[in-house]
């Protein structure tokens, strides 16, 4: 079994998530008392919070970087960041290390594509929803065509994140405007809702609601366990 590494703390809430679905997915498959043999290096996530609040990726790219170069020292076959968000500073984190990473976007990309998905409502934070970095390789490098909420509701669902998710607070209230945005994506075209946040699955689930949901933290995980396991 490979050693999976992580970067996580942002925010430990979906860490903890990722740990959670690596070792029941190592466990559905080998059986018994078997778990994945991981990797973690948590950052505190204040300090990232303020380096992408301020735009000063170089500088959060750098304590990722550093990260990843622990894990890799301490044994890693391969990386995770545990994030969306900053999956914008990808280039730079896979540049410093030998071992590759596991970007989310291609992981999700690749169930969308088994899935007959070619167009996609995607909510996140402002930065994922916004910038170029996600859309762009989702739609030039995978051919599936992205969907984002309005600037009304990218703000509302921005601050959800970091004022509640973040911080484990799960709201009613919450969850039903997160359910009327993904309702307004699906009438726009939507085929499916990408959860691009990994706190976002904390949330809102299948149950809540019958249009398909693709949670990125179980897809990144899922994917890392057939690395794993190979």
């Amino acid at each position: 079994m490979k050693t999976i590494g992580l970067i996580g703390g942002m925010s430990w809430e979906s860490t903890a998530s990722y740990y959670r679905l690596m070792n029941q997915g190592v466990r559905s498959r080998l059986g018994g008392l078997h778990s994945a043999r991981i990797c973690l290096y948590s950052v505190d996530f204040a300090e990232i919070e303020v380096l992408q609040r301020t735009h000063k990726w170089q500088e959060a790219a750098a304590i990722l970087m550093d990260a990843a170069g622990r894990l890799e020292s301490a044994g890693a076959d391969y990386l995770l960041i545990c994030t969306n968000t900053m999956h914008k500073v990808f280039a730079e984190v896979q540049a410093s290390i030998t071992i590759p990473v596991v970007h989310i976007v291609d992981a999700t990309a690749k169930q969308l594509k088994q899935d007959g998905i070619t167009k996609v409502g995607l909510l996140g934070t402002r930065f994922t929803m916004e910038d170029a970095f996600y859309k762009d390789r989702m739609q030039q490098d995978h051919g599936i065509d992205v969907l984002v909420p309005d600037q009304t509701q990218r703000d509302l669902i921005h601050e959800i994140i970091y004022q509640e998710l973040c911080l484990g607070e799960i709201k009613d209230t919450s969850r039903e405007q997160y359910l009327n945005v993904i309702q307004s994506l699906y009438a726009q075209g939507a085929e499916a809702i990408i959860l691009g946040c990994t706190e976002i699955a904390l949330l809102v689930q299948p149950q809540h609601t019958t249009i398909p949901l693709y949670d990125t933290t179980a897809i990144h995980a899922n994917d890392a366990v057939d690395m794993a396991l190979e």
